[in-house]
């Protein structure tokens, strides 16, 4: 995903007086933002498809995994012009990114939960689409590059992010390393939600109306988030279990 902000900021020809301009969205740009939208509720369809595969053949883990990273290379290696092929990879770089999440609920509720909550990730999934509601809702009612300062706040906190992650695999993690993560990701992917909006609104602006590869930031954002979610609330389930188990023995 910061690989695609890079990428942005260094093929947009940006001058002093378009970083002044605070005018109200266009029609091209509002045509071209329904048209990010409807792929990605295209995108997290497919994942949803993935995931229920996952529970019907268990095909969710490193294939899975692997594939999908090698759909999103294949996407971004496709000339923009084959839109129907860009579109297709999309989506099934989408299932197989479901099919991935598929097994992560399972292994939660194997470290965490005595038994198994399906209400948790409803309630995950729920939570999640009223944030990227609320904070793309914030981004394309606020005024233009209002929020674009954010690029290198989001690009610093993810390489520390990455950092930690490292440390953590080296050293051995701990549960305060653990919560660190799993927050302070939780607000990277947030802010970068408002931030790839924006930047969305800006490629339009500037003629670039690619709505698969925005389709694609704004779906990386969303399971960033989802993903993130649904750990926590496993945990604080899990916490919440284990006070009562505690009440019930005392």
């Amino acid at each position: 995903m910061d690989y695609f902000q890079r990428e942005a900021f260094g093929a947009s020809r940006w001058s002093y007086d378009s970083l002044k301009n605070f005018a109200p969205l266009n029609a091209r740009v509002q045509n071209h933002l329904k048209k990010v939208y409807l792929t990605l509720c295209l995108a997290v369809a497919a994942s949803a498809a993935g995931a229920y595969l996952h529970l019907l053949l268990n095909i969710g883990g490193v294939l899975t995994t692997l594939g999908c990273v090698l759909s999103i290379a294949w996407l971004l290696a496709t000339p923009p012009y084959e839109e129907r092929k860009r579109f297709g990879i999309l989506m099934a770089s989408s299932l197989l990114q479901g099919a991935t999440i598929g097994p992560l609920k399972g292994v939660l509720n194997m470290f965490f939960l005595p038994r198994p909550n399906h209400r948790i990730l409803l309630t995950a999934f729920v939570g999640t689409a009223l944030a990227f509601g609320c904070f793309s809702a914030a981004a394309v009612v606020a005024r233009r590059r209002q929020y674009l300062f954010l690029g290198g706040l989001l690009s610093s906190g993810l390489s520390i992010l990455l950092w930690l992650q490292f440390a953590s695999s080296i050293f051995g993690a701990s549960t305060a390393a653990f919560n660190v993560e799993i927050y302070f990701g939780l607000l990277i992917f947030l802010g970068y939600m408002v931030f790839d909006t924006q930047l969305i609104i800006e490629r339009a602006y500037h003629g670039e109306l690619d709505h698969v590869r925005d389709a694609l930031n704004l779906y990386v954002d969303l399971v960033g988030v989802f993903v993130r979610v649904l750990v926590v609330m496993v945990k604080n389930a899990a916490e919440k279990e284990e006070r009562k188990r505690k009440k019930r023995s005392s």
